[in-house]
């Protein structure tokens, strides 16, 4: 075994191996940026479908809740530690070096690899408006960019018909790498339902949509750094984010404590 980019190799399979760790019974991938590029790059027409997940406590605490949920993130390729307090407990158990794999800075990576490699983009989330601020802002900041479908979903429950267009588009516009903001646990879901209809890279990024078209304010580097973020957020948008702060950071505080709490995983084979 030899290291490279923050992951390991299996060079007799010539597939990527990554380490990871159960953090309430969620497992979460110990990569960085650069190595989920590599792994996407390495997807890229491959004819399969790919799962990425960027959870934080959220996610981690909604997989607790509900099983299904746990079972939608055990699916994913790969899921990567989303917030400080993830990272925390993921260098709690050894992985001295992790640093966090924010959705938003994430999809930044990608966009950036995905100009300079000519991958073809969808976007798939967020208000109409919202979509189209971020396809001028992303465009701008790399010039060859090659986003090729975009869709704002209804704020309702999709028929079969609408699901299977949507389908439909996503593939005769041969998307390979394809960008869900939807919320958690609803962009993950989302993406479960797709994994055996579309056959492209799916990443769920979050709130990455409105921070990238500035509809939404990003908290400082200090505070994110600080693990505190979500405060940031609910003195944001205090109504929507008020009633899931104060149940899942609380909870997760606690949860987290017991040395069980975090077991690291033997490493992988990622598919």
């Amino acid at each position: 075994m030899m290291l490279k980019a923050g992951g390991l190799w299996n060079w007799r399979r010539l597939r990527p191996v990554v380490n990871s760790a159960k953090i309430l019974g969620c497992r979460v991938d110990a990569t960085s940026h650069d190595q989920v590029c590599e792994h996407i790059a390495k997807w890229v027409g491959d004819g399969k479908s790919h799962y990425v997940s960027a959870t934080g406590v959220h996610g981690i605490i909604e997989s607790c809740d509900k099983a299904a949920f746990r079972e939608t993130l055990r699916k994913a390729d790969l899921v990567v530690p989303d917030g400080m307090p993830v990272v925390w407990c993921l260098r709690r158990v050894g992985f001295k070096n992790q640093k966090r794999v924010y959705g938003p800075d994430l999809m930044l990576h990608v966009l950036e690899e995905g100009a300079k490699r000519g991958w073809r983009i969808g976007l798939y989330g967020a208000k109409e408006s919202t979509l189209e601020l971020l396809k001028e802002r992303m465009e701008a900041r790399f010039p060859s960019l090659n986003i090729v479908y975009s869709f704002s979903p209804p704020y309702r429950a999709l028929s079969a018909e609408e699901t299977s267009q949507i389908r439909t588009d996503i593939a005769e516009a041969d998307v390979q790498v394809l960008f869900v903001g939807l919320g958690a646990p609803k962009q993950d879901i989302w993406i479960e339902n797709q994994l055996d209809h579309i056959a492209c890279t799916m990443l769920a990024v979050g709130a990455a949509f409105d921070f990238h078209a500035g509809t939404l304010k990003k908290a400082p580097s200090a505070v994110q750094n600080a693990g505190l973020e979500w405060l940031f957020r609910l003195l944001m948008e205090p109504k929507r984010l008020w009633k899931r702060y104060a149940s899942i950071v609380p909870r997760f505080i606690v949860k987290a404590i017991p040395p069980r709490a975090v077991q690291r995983l033997e490493p992988r084979i990622v598919p």
